[in-house]
Parts: C-alpha cells; sequence; structure tokens
C-alpha cells in the first residue's frame, strides 16, 4: 500500500470551507411553504385557545406555546429575508413583510441591519447595528457614566428578557421611524397595528384578552429572540478582531456558537442554535443545517453554549472585550 493511500482528507478552511457548504443552500419550495403554512396554523389555533372560555390555566399555556409558534415563525422570517427560502417568490415576501410588522420587526429595518450584522460580526469598530454594541475595557474606563449606563443597560439581563419593549418596539420601531421616517414608514405601521389589535383585545375580551393573546407571547417571542442573539454571539470563548484581522469565515467559526437547545426547542426556534453554520453561509433553510453539520467535519467543533441556568449566567456576566487577554470579561473591578 503506497504512502498516498494513508493520507489523510485535506481540512478545509476560508473560502473552501463556504464552497463545501454552498450544495446546501437550496430550499425545497415545498417543504419551505409546508413550513410557513403548518406553522401560521398552528399558531392562530393557539391564539384561539387563549380566547375560548377554558380554564384559565389552559389559556396560559396555550399564550405561552402561541409564543414558542411565534419564535419559530420569526426564525422562518429571518430565512426568507436572507432569501434561503423562497427566494423567488412574491407571495412569499409579502406574507413575510405582514409578519414583520405584526412582530415589531419591520423588513426595511431588519433586512438591512441583520445583513450589516452578517457582514461585520465580531468586529470591534462597525458591529454594533443590528447587534449588541461592543466595548474594550480601555473605551470603558474613558467613557462617561452616563455612556457607561447605557451600554450597560442594553447587555442588562432584564432589558434582555424585556426585549418586547427594548430591542423590538424601541429598537426596531420608534427608533428608526423616528430617525428615518420616510425610509421606514412600516415602523409606523407596525406600531399602529399593534395598538390597533391591543385596543380591540381590550375593548372586545378585556384584560385578560390583552395580556394572554397579545402581551405574553410577544413576551415570549421576544424575550427568547433577544437572549439568542446575545449568547450566540456573547458566551465564553467569543473572539473579536480589529478591522485588519477580521476574516468573514472566521467570525462565523469563532464569534458564532452553537447553542444546545434540545430537539423541542430546536424545532421552536427553528435550527437557529446552528448559528456558526448560518453565519458562514446564510443561504442555508433553516431545515438543513443539521443535515450541514453531519455533512463537514470541519463544522463539528464550534464553540459551544447552552441554555442550562450555568451557561445562561457565564454569557450574562460578559460585558466587555480584554484586547490584552483576548477575551470578554465582566466590569466588576474596572
Amino acid at each position: 500500500m503506497s504512502d498516498h493511500d494513508h493520507e489523510e482528507p485535506e481540512t478545509k478552511e476560508g473560502i473552501e470551507l463556504i464552497l463545501a457548504t454552498k450544495p446546501f443552500a437550496q430550499d425545497n419550495p415545498v417543504r419551505s411553504w409546508w413550513v410557513i403554512l403548518s406553522t401560521a396554523l398552528l399558531i392562530l389555533a393557539t391564539l384561539a385557545g387563549t380566547v375560548w372560555n377554558l380554564n384559565l390555566g389552559l389559556q396560559l399555556v396555550c399564550s405561552v406555546i402561541a409564543g414558542l409558534l411565534m419564535t419559530r415563525f420569526f426564525v422562518i422570517y429571518h430565512d426568507q429575508q436572507h432569501y434561503a427560502i423562497l427566494p423567488r417568490s412574491k407571495l412569499a415576501e409579502g406574507l413575510m413583510r405582514i409578519y414583520g410588522i405584526l412582530a415589531l420587526s419591520p423588513s426595511s429595518v431588519w433586512r438591512s441591519s441583520h445583513n450589516h450584522h452578517h457582514n461585520h460580526n465580531s468586529k470591534l469598530r462597525g458591529s454594533h447595528i443590528g447587534s449588541y454594541p461592543i466595548m474594550t475595557t480601555a473605551q470603558f474606563k474613558k467613557s462617561s457614566r452616563t455612556k457607561r449606563f447605557g451600554y450597560l443597560f442594553i447587555r442588562h439581563p432584564l432589558t434582555i428578557m424585556f426585549g418586547y419593549l427594548f430591542m423590538f418596539f424601541h429598537g426596531m420601531c420608534i427608533k428608526p421611524f423616528i430617525n428615518h421616517p420616510l425610509k421606514h414608514f412600516d415602523c409606523f405601521l407596525a406600531m399602529v397595528v399593534h395598538f390597533s389589535i391591543s385596543t380591540v383585545l381590550l375593548i372586545f375580551g378585556g384584560w385578560q384578552m390583552l395580556v394572554l393573546t397579545q402581551i405574553v407571547p410577544h413576551f415570549v417571542m421576544h424575550g427568547i429572540g433577544a437572549y439568542f442573539f446575545y449568547a450566540q454571539h456573547n458566551f465564553p470563548g467569543v473572539s473579536f478582531s480589529d478591522k485588519d484581522g477580521w476574516t468573514y469565515e472566521k467570525a462565523a467559526l469563532e464569534s458564532s456558537s452553537m447553542m444546545y437547545t434540545g430537539r423541542i426547542l430546536a424545532w421552536f426556534t427553528a435550527n437557529i442554535g446552528y448559528h456558526h453554520i448560518h453565519h458562514l453561509n446564510s443561504r442555508i433553510p433553516f431545515y438543513r443545517l443539521p443535515e450541514v453539520l453531519k455533512a463537514i467535519p470541519e463544522l463539528q467543533f464550534p464553540k459551544t453554549t447552552s441554555l442550562w441556568p450555568t451557561d445562561i449566567i457565564r454569557c450574562l456576566r460578559l460585558k466587555v472585550w480584554d484586547v490584552e487577554a483576548q477575551k470578554m470579561v465582566g466590569v466588576r473591578g474596572l
């Protein structure tokens, strides 16, 4: 047997690794429509369960499940906005624009800010658009108390938990519309629609219907979304770079985590936990991400986190980037 027969397969890196994912960046229109329609029907069914004259406990269960299903649909919306699914369907584009308005994440803001996030993920400068801002320890020490407060407020666990108000209602609707009213008119429309639905629910069903049918599902969806977005780029072992040392594939593999969720929550979050693969190639449909992980060995040993309380605490304690230590640290003692 020759030495050539004992050669191990060459490890893919950089552009080669991105190209290896390209065959998976093909959606199945039938499957894509199935996940859209089936998830939408389940959302409507659970929301209906919040208004039926059932036991209050069952209504609350329906409300929470509706929020989880809306989380799944949000990731489906996110995939379509990346053109990972149904990229040439005008009907899908129209439906997702409507969902973006209902989810307080209008397409005009989401698509531009999220694409910026993908193209500048983990840069020490320029990554704040569409992402959590990042300061170095030196920048934090030099900043005013007001600036420090604002920075830490955005990263505070309660701010993340109440993503409904802070990240989405304010960050994705109020602020963009005030800054660019014509460009982001759909932000104004999202606020009008949201308040109109709330008013109708309050008039015809009272406070209980408003809370169970509107507030709790949005609280669940946006809280999960805000935390996932935080933890998948702010975790022990994450890497940040200045512009000179930054590459797209490095940012995907070293600055985007694999979030272990278990099968049930992976379904409700539409595989967004496979975040390092999604950042490597955002055109891969969410339902093909597990397939990519199995097929490409170089992607099977990512940096990870999970939803265990200890991992959540570790992620939430990270605040600033220590350039000398090359790691995220807290601010206590700075």
